[in-house]
């Protein structure tokens, strides 16, 4: 019996931190304090969230400048309109997403998107790399009043696909998705070619993925085809 598989985005599908680093810099240099996130260096902070990244440039001002009151919440909205504008200038797909895609949909499984992105640059950000229509379902930070750790975007992504949360798993990238899919009462797999690689085991996932070519073989074994 088919099943679904659930995706989160960022650090999953595709690396969109270099996309989201710059973001984060063009609000610091806005202010005059030149890029302060190093692309390379700092990708895994970018995977933490745009507020993440405004903390960890902060940290970096030296003491000749003063941050205004509010700094945060006055640059987090222009740090989306950044994003939003050049969504998907660096980010790639990481290698095997779409053959794995394909496969998987071929072995009768629905696909669903499950991420802490808002939905508007969801959407965007998958079209943009053209895998929009591979998903039966697409739910955001913002889709519900709750976000992942929270089970009920995974569960409401697994029914909007058409599928059953008995039937699903969840393949992620951080310590949220182990989180989320604990939540859930479902399995996952988290991938090993994200920022974090093979560290990740630490979070004793049911599965570390070392490439997305691994992925169809590991459906057929949990879901069957």
């Amino acid at each position: 019996m088919a099943g679904t598989v659930v995706f989160d985005l960022d650090g999953t599908l595709a690396d969109t931190s270099g996309d989201l680093i710059a973001a984060a810099n063009a609000c610091f240099e806005g202010r005059g304090l030149g890029a302060l996130l190093d692309p390379i260096a700092d990708a895994l902070i970018a995977f933490h969230g745009g507020r993440a990244m405004l903390r960890a440039g902060y940290a970096r001002i030296g003491s000749d400048y003063l941050l205004p009151p509010g700094a945060e919440d006055e640059d987090y909205p222009r740090l989306l309109g950044h994003y939003g504008d050049r969504i998907a200038h660096h980010t790639k797909l990481y290698p095997g997403t779409e053959a794995a895609l394909d496969q998987l949909a071929e072995a009768g499984h629905r696909l669903a998107v499950c991420t802490n992105k808002p939905a508007a640059l969801a959407e965007t950000l998958l079209r943009e790399l053209g895998i929009r229509d591979r998903f039966a379902a697409m739910v955001g930070a913002d889709t519900l009043p709750v976000r992942k750790p929270d089970p009920r975007p995974y569960a409401a992504a697994v029914e909007g696909a058409g599928g059953t949360i008995a039937q699903s798993f969840l393949v992620g990238d951080t310590e949220t998705d182990r989180k989320t899919a604990s939540a859930a009462g479902v399995r996952v797999a988290l991938v090993a070619f994200g920022p974090e690689g093979e560290a990740l085991s630490r979070l004793a996932p049911e599965a570390m993925l070392a490439h997305f070519d691994d992925l169809p073989m590991l459906a057929q074994d949990w879901l069957g085809a």
